[in-house]
């Protein structure tokens, strides 16, 4: 079947085409009702069916006799470690660690934060928490503890599991005081905080809480899988939200199995046995639906890999492990394959292995730009996949479904929609558009299995922000377009959540964390274009009357700041003083005019603008400072 009536089938009898998708797993009692409602009368997928996550990812491969395939590659160039984990030996410490959990009070309904570098360690403890029916919610190890705090209010941990270090190129990250900081922090207290020691220098202060990963395993009995409804909630992942408050996104069970192992065979075209590699983390979604679920549940050979793209020692990195463990597909962001290019533009690295393992190279979390793509296709001669997804959906929902058809590639666009995924772009009013008209990009309900639950806690914050805008439809946030041959290109954000380097941060939150400091009477933080990351925040202050700060000190102050606040991530490095802001009469501030003269494209000036006058005052300050299209160099990494 080809790919235009495989998709077809997808929309016009969804509940056929998804019942039969949800005999590639096994369940413990298999579904009879494929596609139902919620009490909210949203969409549900597999109502009565029942399962395990962490069964399917490691016992079933034992049972049908492969334990000792590799489970887990761990590379870390930062510490020179590479490690292989059996699906037998991955079993073993994830049974014994969920049974030690279970001697901890942890049972299935309550809820566990993980917060851990990329160590073999963090899927194990998803995985036991899989095991046990207790829903992790795993925080970045980047972000800050007031950050850590947030989320420990938010989904009420008894139990957080880390580790004592993450490590940088250059430096220790110790994660243990984190933690601690962040429990005084929160008003919620958990009761219990594993931490496994990395045994790598990084000071553990103890705390009456602690409890020893390695003595825990040790002194655990192996648990069995406990059987949980197809609903019941697997993880809470959360992701910026425009009013500053993160959204807790809710994944459930089933759903999330089944278009896991969909995925994993039609879109990316993966067969069992194969070796795949996510160059990402486990602290966003790719990590836990394409480094450990997904890669898991199809059998493959997952690679947790532990470095940066460059400086983990070069830009070969990436390279020497394609070469050294025979990886049959890679997805990576554009801000990897950006930044190796620059440092290896006339790729003389990649001469220096054997890449012939490689099929297929994926590319997600921000746009993908020509240039790049060209770039990779004149070194390395496979197709270089864009496609199009988020947390919210938590699987691909636009792309190029290699396990059902090849499609010619577009570069700029990032494919065509996916089964189940009935993608349509509205103006503001509902209406579809022409194709190669500009709008906004929706999706009919019901989404497809493994889609979003529901917002955690908050229902009503669920239904303002995907499903009241259009009623009857998902709406993604994003703008885009089709052309006339349905491709989809997606243009970027259309509230005030940025991408930078693939991780989505809230603006808002920023200002909040901006506005905070003594000599700032008002602020607007917005995302601009960056050759690198592609987009980075840019700081835009109005001091106070008085405030005589020098602009160097300033800006220094606040972007410790923010780092403190929210984590080196956000990656704020530009603040520009301004006299004031641009704002409509009512009072609203005009940030996309903001990013528009920074990024130097066309706008409209707004009627409702209070002075057309600001307009030239921002220009001339991002001309001072050579910010975004007026830097010197005329190149927008910083």
């Amino acid at each position: 079947m080809n790919y235009k009536e495989y998709y077809a089938k997808s929309i016009s009898q969804p509940e056929n085409f998804w019942k039969e998708q949800a005999n590639t797993i096994e369940w413990y009692n298999k579904p009879e009702i494929t596609l139902s409602e919620d009490e909210n009368g949203y969409p549900l997928w597999y109502k009565d069916g029942e399962l395990n996550v962490c069964y399917l990812a490691l016992d079933k491969h034992i049972q049908d006799g492969y334990g000792d395939q590799v489970a887990i590659i761990y590379d870390s160039p930062v510490t020179q470690t590479i490690k292989k984990y059996t699906f037998s030996e991955v079993k073993t410490e994830v049974a014994k660690l969920a049974g030690g959990m279970q001697s901890l009070g942890l049972k299935k309904g309550h809820t566990a934060i993980i917060y851990m570098p990329m160590i073999p360690q963090a899927a194990f403890a998803m995985l036991a928490c899989a095991r046990i029916g207790v829903t992790h919610s795993v925080v970045f190890g980047g972000f800050a503890p007031h950050e850590l705090a947030i989320r420990i209010d938010d989904c009420k941990p008894r139990l957080i599991i880390t580790a004592s270090s993450g490590i940088e190129v250059d430096r220790l990250i110790t994660y243990k005081p984190l933690v601690d900081e962040a429990i005084e922090l929160a008003s919620h207290r958990p009761k219990k905080v594993i931490v496994f020691n990395r045994k790598l220098g990084a000071r553990i202060p103890f705390k009456k809480y602690d409890v020893d990963y390695d003595a825990l395993v040790y002194g655990s009995e192996e648990t069995p899988c406990v059987a949980v409804n197809a609903s019941h909630p697997l993880y809470i992942l959360y992701t910026s939200g425009t009013t500053g408050k993160p959204k807790g996104v809710v994944r459930d069970t089933g759903g999330c199995a089944v278009a896991l192992k969909f995925s994993m065979q039609k879109i990316y075209n993966i067969k069992e046995g194969d070796v795949f590699w996510a160059a990402s983390d486990v602290g966003w979604v790719v990590g836990h639906s394409f480094i450990v679920y997904g890669p898991l549940i199809n059998r493959n050979s997952s690679i947790i890999f532990e470095g940066k793209p460059i400086k983990t020692p070069d830009a070969s990195t990436f390279w020497r492990i394609i070469d050294e463990h025979k990886v049959n597909a890679m997805f990576t962001a554009p801000t990897a394959i950006r930044a190796i290019k620059k440092e290896d533009p006339n790729g003389d690295f990649i001469k220096k292995y054997d890449l012939s393992s490689l099929k297929t190279q994926f590319l997600a979390g921000e746009r993908c730009d020509i240039p790049t793509l060209e770039w990779y296709n004149q070194h390395i001669p496979v197709p270089a996949i864009d496609h199009w997804w988020q947390t919210e959906s938590g699987w691909p929902m636009i792309a190029n479904m290699l396990g059902v058809e090849s499609l010619p590639i577009k570069p700029g666009s990032v494919g065509k929609a996916v089964c189940g995924y009935d993608i349509k772009i509205f103006d503001e009013e509902g209406n579809e558009v022409q194709a190669n008209q500009q709008g906004y990009v929706v999706v009919k309900l019901p989404l497809p299995p493994g889609t979003l639950l529901d917002l955690w806690k908050d229902n009503l914050r669920f239904k303002a922000g995907y499903l009241e805008q259009f009623p009857g439809y998902y709406f993604s946030g994003d703008g885009g377009y089709k052309d006339e041959d349905d491709y989809i290109y997606i243009t970027g954000r259309v509230d005030d959540v940025i991408n930078v380097a693939g991780h989505r941060l809230s603006t808002a939150e920023m200002e909040e964390v901006v506005a905070s400091h003594q000599s700032v009477a008002e602020c607007a933080v917005i995302g601009i274009n960056d050759a690198l990351k592609g987009q980075i925040p840019l700081a835009l202050v109005v001091t106070k009357l008085y405030d005589d700060t020098e602009h160097f000190q300033l800006e220094h102050e606040i972007i410790q700041i923010v780092r403190q606040q929210i984590g080196a991530v956000a990656s704020l490095r530009n603040v520009v003083i301004v006299n004031r802001l641009p704002k409509t009469r009512s009072g609203k501030i005009l940030r996309k005019l903001m990013r528009s003269i920074a990024d130097g494209d066309q706008f409209q000036i707004p009627s409702t603008i209070d002075d057309e006058a600001i307009i030239d005052e921002i220009t001339e300050v991002l001309q001072k400072y050579e910010i975004g299209t007026f830097n010197k160099n005329n190149n927008l990494t910083n």
